[in-house]
């Protein structure tokens, strides 16, 4: 992934990723690929995947649930 002098690289990284989810390779409740997996992808450190997807879970684009990943979209509300 070639990153644009003056972007933070982290930032690149929550482009790319809002980029797969309005392509449609990410879908809504479906788990985005693992940290490790996504750095190598992308050609960057496994820190920078995790600071992009915290901004992406600031911004609503993710969630993630504890043992499970993180998914595309808003977390559920738990049922009754």
């Amino acid at each position: 992934m070639q990153i644009p002098p003056g972007v933070y690289s982290y930032k690149a990284v929550a482009a790319e990723i809002k980029r797969r989810i309005a392509a449609g390779q990410y879908k809504t409740h479906m788990p985005i690929p693992a940290e490790r997996r996504l750095a190598e992808e992308l050609g960057v450190a496994v820190g920078t995947i995790r600071r992009a997807v915290e901004l992406l879970r600031e911004e609503g684009v993710v969630y993630t649930l504890p043992q499970k990943g993180t998914f595309v979209g808003q977390e559920p509300e738990p049922s009754a």
